[in-house]
């Protein structure tokens, strides 16, 4: 069976992964999620990603600040695709983990996102677009959310419109 593995650094993330795994439930996607961390548990994360990769992780998701080398050391562990959130809550906001994700060496991929909850969201977007590759049902839910999206912007765009008068 094909899920998502989330994995984050520490407790403080979860408040903002949790966005990751809503989104995940809307579109019926199985996942799990774990805590471990690159420096304070380097054996359980490597234990973790060989049996998830073993199970049928197909995309893993890695949510860590400060450092950051949680999303590296899953990609150094599996050749499954890789997705980096960077977390705020560092002396510079995060800018921290942003490099830290996404300065990989060749070779060794993270698609990296961006800092805090807009990351978090989009991870469970592209983990998804990445499992549709080979799921056409989900590939048409994720187009029928597309399509939401846009009426929905095109709704908020007519209410504006309206109270300004329409076109100038």
């Amino acid at each position: 069976m094909k899920f998502v593995s989330i994995i984050m650094g520490s407790k403080s993330d979860y408040e903002i992964v949790s966005e990751t795994a809503k989104i995940l439930e809307e579109f019926d996607v199985k996942y799990e999620m774990i805590i471990s961390s690159a420096h304070r548990s380097p054996t359980r994360t490597h234990q973790y990603v060989q049996d998830a990769d073993a199970r049928g992780a197909a995309v893993f998701i890695c949510a860590a600040g400060m450092a950051a080398h949680l999303a590296g050391a899953v990609a150094a562990y599996s050749l499954k695709p890789v997705i980096g959130v960077p977390m705020g809550g560092s002396a510079v906001n995060g800018v921290d983990a942003l490099y830290s994700t996404v300065q990989m060496p060749a070779g060794m991929p993270v698609a990296t996102l961006a800092i805090g909850k807009a990351g978090a969201k989009n991870a469970a977007y592209l983990a998804m677009q990445i499992l549709a590759l080979s799921d056409e049902n989900l590939a048409l839910k994720l187009k029928e959310d597309r399509e939401k999206q846009a009426k929905s912007l095109e709704m908020d765009s007519k209410k504006i419109e309206v109270l300004l008068g329409g076109a100038k």
